[in-house]
């Protein structure tokens, strides 16, 4: 009996007590220099190495390959919470401008992800997911060499639409190469790497900027990114009958980037202007023209980059209000407590990323009971319960957070109880928005998971910047020479604000609809953080 697994032909022969597998021919032939120099300039795929894709491991590989930018980007994104402090100081900067390193990166990584999806369904995913690791690289290594906070924050965006096309392609790559009932243990794989990198990356921020200065924050990125791109291009196999997708819709992806942005900057900026101001005004705008036109280009299209009819589901708009909010507060606690523990408390960056660590370490760790919660007993036990653990981490962290040393234990003890929360509601949150999804839907629904998560990210930085700088009165808008019962004061209302997004998803996540496994795919089950 034959069967196509990866791109690869292979025989299988049953019998006895098992399934016994024999590669005999790959479907595509070696992987020559005459074959990939054809490949490159006809803008064609070229097939995986022959003697990789022989192996009869080759679709772990192939999961392994993807892995490498899953890790990677994790530990980017958490890294650069570590290095906002620094970059304060190296470019004499206010919070609000510096806030923009990592708001400026999820914004693009947002707007660009769902049209790297639909381009990979039309054009293949290969070629864009190792254009991705290029990207990356490039991005980078030029964020290294920057000599001011905007040719910075410009090549954090490079940098991103690198990430938003790893981004867009991992997942279905890892189902493309793995069977049906392989589907789980695949992307299960992937988001331990993504565990793994978001719980490395604070500590190695602390120490590389301890060590080697902010600079390699950034370089350390391009070796790790040129393995990535090796591999990809000799492992992953060629995308094999693509979608029949229908047009690319350019109108929504010329009006996502600036809606997002001008809406994001109110937040992140408003302050700084002034609510008066001409500027905060056109941004307000702007964004609502914007949104509103983009919208009305996404429920006309034929193929929409997101499909917004899956919101008129109300488990699905409860669920995605619910994923915003998270990823609000988690980032929104990301953002403020690398300046607590280091203008606060006096922390070297180390000892502070070591800090910052236990909170996705927790989240990491409880990630996979969350979702064995889910499955006995549906979303809203573990949903409610997850968000009140988080309400009592960040209760604890606004009564110990005072400055006093004695207390640091305690501080480090509410952020392991607050990633454990957020651990907890992740996985079962994310399951049910998925398994609201029609099938023929999975990827549409997951595209809007991502958007959405994303945005929240963007929104919880620029809403924790703007509340921790309005807190800091009399002062240039920077946190450096601020006496320290001042920085607790702005600290205690950003965790006000923190807390009170975490009461409201908790809220939702009581009304969400009770149903356990409709419509549950392998897919939802296993997209996580």
């Amino acid at each position: 009996m034959r069967e196509k697994r990866g791109g690869i032909g292979v025989m299988v022969h049953a019998g006895g007590e098992g399934r016994r597998t024999i590669v005999t021919k790959k479907s595509s032939g070696p992987l020559s220099i005459g074959a990939l120099r054809a490949a490159v300039l006809e803008g064609r795929e070229p097939p995986p190495v022959q003697a990789i894709a022989r192996l009869a491991s080759y679709r772990w590989c192939v999961v392994g390959t993807v892995c490498i930018g899953s890790f990677m980007g994790q530990v980017d994104a958490s890294m650069a919470q570590v290095l906002l402090p620094r970059l304060e100081v190296e470019f004499a900067a206010r919070l609000s401008s510096v806030s923009w390193v990592a708001v400026a990166y999820l914004l693009a990584m947002a707007s660009f992800t769902p049209m790297f999806g639909r381009l990979a369904d039309m054009v293949g995913r290969k070629l864009l997911y190792t254009a991705g690791f290029l990207l990356f690289i490039i991005g980078s290594g030029l964020c290294g060499f920057a000599t001011d906070l905007p040719m910075l924050i410009a090549f954090r965006i490079l940098q991103s639409v690198g990430a938003a096309l790893l981004t867009s392609n991992s997942i279905a790559i890892i189902v493309m190469a793995t069977g049906p009932q392989e589907h789980g243990r695949g992307l299960g794989l992937q988001s331990a790497a993504q565990a793994i990198g978001l719980g490395v990356g604070p500590a190695v921020g602390g120490l590389i900027l301890g060590t080697l200065g902010w600079h390699w924050a950034f370089w350390i990125n391009v070796p790790v990114g040129l393995v990535g791109l090796i591999l990809g291009w000799l492992v992953l196999p060629e995308t094999k009958k693509l979608p029949d997708t229908g047009r690319f819709d350019w109108q929504g992806a010329i009006l996502i980037a600036p809606a997002l942005t001008a809406v994001v900057a109110v937040l992140n900026e408003g302050h700084v202007w002034g609510f008066t101001s001409p500027a905060l005004i056109a941004c307000v705008l702007f964004g609502a023209l914007f949104l509103v036109l983009f919208v009305r280009a996404e429920r006309r299209a034929s193929t929409p980059l997101l499909d917004l009819h899956l919101l008129g589901k109300r488990a699905f708009l409860l669920g995605n209000a619910t994923n915003f909010l998270s990823y609000a507060t988690l980032f929104g606690v990301f953002f403020l407590i690398p300046f607590v523990l280091v203008r606060i408390y006096h922390d070297s960056e180390l000892a502070a990323g070591l800090r910052l660590s236990i909170l996705p370490v927790t989240l990491g760790l409880l990630a996979p009971v969350g979702g064995i919660l889910f499955d006995r007993f549906g979303a809203r036990a573990p949903t409610c319960c997850g968000m009140l653990i988080c309400l009592a981490g960040l209760g604890l962290l606004y009564f110990f957070l005072d400055g006093t040393a004695g207390n640091l234990p305690l501080v480090t003890l509410a952020l392991a109880i607050f990633g454990a929360g957020q651990g907890l509601f992740i996985s079962p949150n994310t399951s049910s928005i998925m398994a609201t999804a029609p099938p023929e839907q999975t990827g549409q629904a997951g595209s809007v998971l991502n958007v959405v998560r994303l945005i929240g990210m963007s929104a919880g930085i620029a809403g924790a910047s703007t509340l921790f700088a309005l807190g800091l009165t009399g002062t240039d808008g920077s946190t450096l020479n601020v006496p320290t019962p001042l920085l607790v004061a702005a600290s205690h209302q950003v965790l006000l604000m923190l807390g009170c997004l975490a009461a409201l998803a908790g809220l939702i996540s009581l009304i969400r609809p009770g149903h356990r496994k409709a419509h549950r795919t392998d897919l939802g089950r296993h997209m996580v953080a």
